[in-house]
């Protein structure tokens, strides 16, 4: 991170965090942002449910909720980058505040509630894209609709044309009842849709689904069945936890999702328990926690075939994105790995 990084960060830090969160995507969207282009090498392109990414490093939904700097986030690094979540009509979302720093831990706390400009208007955005990587769209539902199973196949409708590939999110614990969508019956009923609406696309694309890190033994059993049996083509693991184990923060309390440094154990211990369930069968992309190369790797040999980043931008900056795809790149050639494919799941066992 250089100089004038570090002096954006510290200023941004002085702000309200959602305040400063709208700033930097508007910086973002006009081009006021350096942005390094795409990290890559033979060691480091994927392929991840037929998708081809120059790297494994992808930026996580929540980041761009509507995608207004959808075009220049695929050139910041990343190997792929992921907007929203949109839901079928606009919602303002949770009463604010309603984001914070937990700085001495590393973390963020975020109850947002799915704010979005709804479908339509996320549709117009993403259809004027001109992507450089693989770019998709998380799916919601509206708080307030009658049929939430039936929200994330509208949305996947109205956008799927403009993307590369569509991410299921039951998990998100800002919206009531919406992880209730996690169990088995209502799962299967949901994404049994979802591959129906997807499949009478134009053009088809992979179908993911996000996962929560708080699921029990028995239920991240369920999970893993329902989207083997719907024909899920990925499983994101994991999105935000409601736990509080060790916080040192002040706001520790607060209601939300807990991302960032806290929640990396518990999201690979998930990840590796779902790459033993889906014995390396489906694709995993490992979300929780990460903010170095080091911890991108871990993920990996945990059973992750690619990685999102998200809360660890907040703390050092937009171009670690990059670091890392580089940094991962040094580790690999360091050790005489032909690629990055050839260490997923290889130390699955030691997060058993």
């Amino acid at each position: 991170m250089n100089i004038i990084e570090c002096a954006g960060l510290a200023a941004l830090h002085r702000l309200d965090p959602e305040r400063a969160h709208g700033l930097a995507i508007r910086a973002l969207a006009s081009g006021l942002v350096p942005l390094p282009g795409t990290a890559t090498s033979s060691r480091l392109a994927t392929r991840l449910a037929g998708l081809s990414l120059p790297n494994p490093v992808g930026l996580a939904a929540g980041f761009d909720k509507n995608a207004e700097a959808a075009g220049p986030l695929t050139r910041a690094g990343f190997g792929f980058v992921e907007v929203g979540a949109a839901t079928p009509r606009p919602q303002p979302g949770n009463p604010r505040p309603r984001l914070f720093r937990l700085s001495e831990d590393r973390g963020v706390i975020n109850r947002f509630g799915f704010n979005n400009d709804g479908a339509a208007a996320i549709a117009a955005r993403l259809a004027r894209v001109d992507r450089r990587v693989p770019l998709g769209i998380n799916l919601g539902a509206n708080k307030d609709s009658a049929d939430r199973a039936a929200d994330f196949s509208t949305v996947l409708a109205a956008i799927g044309p403009h993307v590369d590939f569509a991410t299921v999110n039951v998990s998100s614990p800002n919206t009531e009842k919406l992880r209730d969508l996690q169990g088995k019956a209502a799962l299967s009923a949901l994404l049994s849709g979802v591959i129906a609406t997807r499949d009478a696309l134009a053009r088809p694309i992979p179908v993911f689904l996000k996962i929560a890190p708080d699921l029990t033994a028995p239920e991240l059993a369920d999970v893993a069945e329902a989207a083997m049996t719907a024909g899920i083509d990925a499983i994101i693991a994991t999105n935000t936890t409601l736990a509080r184990d060790g916080l040192a923060s002040r706001h520790a309390a607060e209601a939300g999702g807990l991302s960032g440094a806290p929640l990396f154990d518990r999201s690979t211990r998930v990840l590796a328990r779902l790459s033993a369930l889906t014995e390396g069968k489906l694709p995993l992309i490992g979300v929780g926690g990460i903010a170095t190369a080091e911890d991108a790797r871990q993920k990996i040999l945990a059973g992750a075939s690619a990685v999102q980043l998200y809360s660890a931008l907040v703390y050092r900056g937009l171009s670690l994105a990059a670091r890392i795809a580089r940094d991962l790149d040094a580790m690999l050639a360091r050790d005489g790995v032909h690629n990055v494919a050839d260490l997923v799941g290889q130390r699955r066992d030691r997060w058993l």
